[in-house]
């Protein structure tokens, strides 16, 4: 574990540049922001993934602390095994854990291990990074693609508008687990983002942050748009941004300036084609969900 500066080269980040993510990541860039808040003394589970695969191309990592990589299914479940044993050693207190995973290692192949710790009520803070697909495979979808978005599993064509099904609720499924802290951020908010990592690693028990983080590739749209992709997301209520506290809603970003659903969706490949004749339906319905959370969370009031 890295300590008291005894390292072999001066770092520059707790997750260094020279990995190999693509120009514009979202991922990379809530991930450094999530290392600078949560300091030295961590350990990381990593399930597989674009983040995995970028940062530790053998012989190589671009992490500064312990990193651990596990299967896709079970970054959680790992984490939950470190706590453990780190208690039996009389170890505990020595270092926070943090299990990473992306959306599809979250919401779909690794809900169960998920479920399992925070029903056990294992003391690690769990970050999902939130970029709507399986980016690192070719752009499939997962439990947490936008509904009506194009994935290579959901093609839109002559008997489909692109995904047919609506983003899973993990922020309130970790809720109804009864974990103590759960929030939802977004990289377009830097330091709204390391301001959460530092809360929720600061309350014992399981916590949860979902982090949406534009993906260049698989949005389809310019790498030097992604912060801006990020606040749209945000700005438009499609993505809304909250904290939770034992159980009760605690605070909510509020939007000041609401931005036009259009100006999010049409610089992205993935939504080109509902701006051809007949995707007006599909459209009402993306805007029928911001809609829905700007009402639910009182964003724009």
């Amino acid at each position: 574990m890295a300590n008291d500066g005894e390292t072999k080269h001066e770092i520059i980040s707790l997750l260094e540049p020279g990995h190999t993510g693509c120009a514009g990541c979202g991922q990379s860039l809530a991930a450094r922001l999530v290392m600078e808040a949560a300091g030295q003394r961590v350990i990381l589970t990593n399930a597989t993934g674009c983040l995995e695969v970028f940062t530790t191309q053998y012989p190589r990592s671009a992490w500064e602390v312990p990193f651990i990589h596990s299967l896709f299914e079970n970054s959680s479940a790992v984490a939950a095994g470190i706590e453990v044993a780190l208690r039996a050693m009389g170890r505990w207190g020595e270092a926070k854990i943090i299990a990473q995973g992306g959306d599809g290692g979250t919401a779909d192949i690794g809900i169960g291990c998920l479920s399992g710790a925070w029903e056990r009520g294992h003391d690690f803070l769990y970050i999902c990074y939130d970029n709507e697909g399986y980016m690192n495979t070719g752009f499939q979808r997962s439990g947490l693609t936008q509904y009506a978005a194009r994935t290579t599993t959901t093609p839109p064509g002559e008997l489909s508008w692109g995904n047919p099904t609506h983003k899973k609720n993990i922020p309130m499924i970790a809720v109804d687990h009864g974990c103590p802290y759960v929030a939802t951020a977004s990289v377009g908010y830097p330091r709204d983002l390391m301001r959460k990592v530092k809360k929720a690693m600061s309350v014992e028990g399981p916590t949860y942050l979902q982090i949406n983080v534009p993906c260049v590739p698989g949005w389809g749209y310019e790498s030097r748009l992604t912060m801006k992709m990020a606040r749209l997301a945000v700005e438009t209520a499609l993505y809304p941004v909250f904290e939770y506290e034992n159980g009760e809603l605690a605070k909510v970003r509020k939007v000041k300036e609401p931005k036009s659903l259009e100006d999010f969706l049409r610089p992205q490949k993935r939504f080109a084609h509902l701006f051809k004749e007949g995707g007006e339906p599909q459209l009402a319905a993306l805007q029928q969900i911001a809609d829905d959370n700007a009402a639910r969370y009182h964003i724009f009031d």
